[in-house]
């Protein structure tokens, strides 16, 4: 743990238990950030009243104590009750030198470790993904990485569309085009196709219609093996496009971690025995449902969950409570995380709510709808090509590599000429994906090609060449130190220019960034911090020699350079995106 934020707080908790003569978990400090001090300790304005005191005398009974005497040069009262700390130089110099020496730069690891679902990404088959797929792939990659780095039990899960009705259309069109020859041949760029084909012939001819449903009844029943094996390679040759595009991206999933609904179908009959047994199934004009308390209507009538319809086929809400079970029962999973768009809110709330009164989904056992809003046009309109169609992914990933590249020519590089294609891809995938990250995920944000790829602003470029350059100082001081970069471990930096001493607390202010983004599951916070580190740096750079400056000053701020540059690298690692260390 090297934020000193963390450190104090546990040393003001002490401070203020001994003062107000309470145990130590019937306390909070509240210890922020100030723009008076270092830090500021708020807790006494609270605690003030119920032991008897002002909050200006209980604070200072703190100062009094002496608790800060180790990590402050200086804690004075002001206000009505706050208490201004001044952080020892000393005290923030040694957790850089523990920062520097920890594979995690600082960052501890969780308090409580969850065996956690990230449930993201989750395409269709037999459709190529598009623009709507970024945000919940992009988003729930970085919180596999904060997650998994943590130290939590992380498991993906790639939930995709690969059953059901639309199957029996799409198997006979397969059939009626050549069958498994033709499934050998077919391109990424066919899926969209082969699909509106089949839509199209399905709506018009009532023949094929009733061949279609033959289909998906032989489907069902897992039987036939003509049937079971054109399924299957439909499924295939979406899973190559899939993980083309996860490749590119440098997304974490692969196909391992496929989890799609066919794999709980078999399932489905138990979940209404159970929720029958649970006394909660009921009938509602010849479907089954279960009527879910706080949900209604646009009519104010109580709104149930469907869990089997008329006919008796199951739907995606009994799909989802099978896969509640199976995360929570086979697979032992204590926190579930679904990263899907805000338009499912309503139903995966009701999801939730069935699951926890059917006893599917219990404490400590959650879910999570980590949802996001929609990327934009320029017209503030969902995303389209000019041909009016979704934007595809694979335009997506494949713009973004030929812009970076672009923007990489403009720029000028001293890469070597055989590097500068995958600088340019990892520019321009880094700067897809921060623009996707660094927006609240909860918001719609506009895509903007421009404005993302520029190397000023808070962007992933400018990110990745704030960290090139501070690498391009790093090995400027190797080559005249000889090799070892001018500054050895273990150097603890000296923070007499007020820049030193804002940049080491901004470096050390990593281990809270990680922790807030992973327990908010809200990577823009991580980005937020990133972009204020290198922000800071900037400032220092500009205010304090580095190779340039007499010794020992010259060592100390090579040392804060290599800290951070490492924070950077890793930060930016965290959501998934490349640190060049030349650009």
């Amino acid at each position: 743990m090297a934020d000193p934020l963390h450190l104090v707080t546990e040393v003001a908790r002490r401070a203020l238990s001994e003062a107000a003569g309470l145990p130590e978990d019937q306390v909070d400090p509240v210890v922020r950030p100030s723009d008076r001090a270092d830090l500021q300790v708020n807790g006494a304005l609270a605690l003030a009243k119920r032991v008897g005191s002002t909050p200006r005398q209980l604070a200072e009974a703190v100062v009094a104590g002496g608790g800060f005497a180790s990590t402050c040069a200086a804690a004075e009262v002001a206000g009505p009750g706050f208490v201004n700390l001044t952080l020892r130089s000393e005290f923030i110099a040694g957790l850089c030198v523990d920062a520097a020496a920890d594979p995690h730069v600082g960052v501890s690891p969780a308090g409580h470790r969850e065996r956690v679902v990230v449930d993201y990404s989750a395409p269709n088959i037999a459709k190529e993904m598009h623009a709507g797929h970024l945000r919940s792939t992009v988003i729930g990659d970085a919180l596999v990485r904060l997650l998994a780095f943590l130290g939590h039990d992380v498991r993906r899960e790639n939930h995709v569309g690969d059953w059901g009705t639309p199957f029996g259309m799409l198997i006979e069109h397969l059939v009626d085009e050549g069958g498994l020859a033709a499934a050998a041949t077919m391109h990424v760029a066919d899926l969209n196709v082969f699909y509106r084909e089949a839509r199209t012939k399905f709506d018009a001819s009532e023949e094929f219609r009733e061949r279609a449903r033959r289909r998906v009844t032989l489907l069902q029943g897992r039987r036939d093996p003509e049937t079971m094996a054109l399924w299957q390679a439909l499924v295939g040759q979406s899973m190559a496009h899939f993980e083309w595009v996860y490749r590119t991206l440098g997304v974490l999933l692969t196909k391992a971690d496929l989890a799609g609904e066919s794999q709980y179908q078999d399932g489905m009959p138990a979940v209404l025995e159970r929720l029958d047994a649970a006394g909660l199934l009921a009938d509602s004009d010849g479907a089954k449902v279960v009527w879910v308390p706080g949900f209604t209507n646009r009519d104010g009538d109580p709104l149930p969950l469907i869990v089997q319809a008329r006919t008796g086929g199951f739907n995606y809400a009994t799909s989802d409570l099978a896969c509640v079970i199976d995360r929570t029962e086979r697979l032992g999973r204590t926190l579930l995380l679904y990263v899907v768009g805000t338009p499912q809110a309503q139903h995966l709330s009701m999801v939730f709510a069935v699951a926890g009164m059917a006893g599917f989904l219990v404490p400590p056992a959650r879910a999570v709808h980590v949802n996001f809003g929609s990327v934009l046009g320029d017209d503030r309109k969902m995303l389209r090509s000019r041909s009016g169609d979704p934007v595809t992914f694979v335009e997506l990933v494949d713009e973004a590599v030929q812009r970076g590249r672009a923007a990489v020519a403009e720029k000028g590089s001293d890469v070597p000429a055989d590097q500068l294609d995958a600088l340019g891809a990892a520019i321009g995938i880094g700067a897809l994906k921060y623009a996707e990250l660094s927006s609240d995920r909860i918001k719609d944000y506009v895509f903007d090609w421009q404005r993302m790829l520029a190397f000023e602003g808070n962007t992933g470029p400018y990110l990745q060449y704030a960290h090139a350059r501070i690498c391009s100082i790093l090995r400027r001081a190797a080559a005249d130190a000889g090799g070892d970069g001018g500054a050895p471990d273990g150097v603890a930096p000296i923070l007499d220019d007020p820049h030193e001493r804002a940049l080491a607390l901004a470096a050390l202010r990593f281990d809270s960034a990680v922790h807030d983004a992973a327990s908010t599951f809200s990577p823009h916070r991580l980005c937020t911090y990133l972009f204020d580190l290198a922000q800071t740096f900037t400032a220092f750079y500009e205010h304090c020699p580095v190779l340039k400056a007499p010794e020992p000053a010259r060592t100390s701020r090579l040392a804060l350079c290599r800290l951070t540059a490492r924070v950077l690298a890793t930060g930016l690692g965290l959501l998934g995106i490349d640190a060049p260390e030349r650009m």
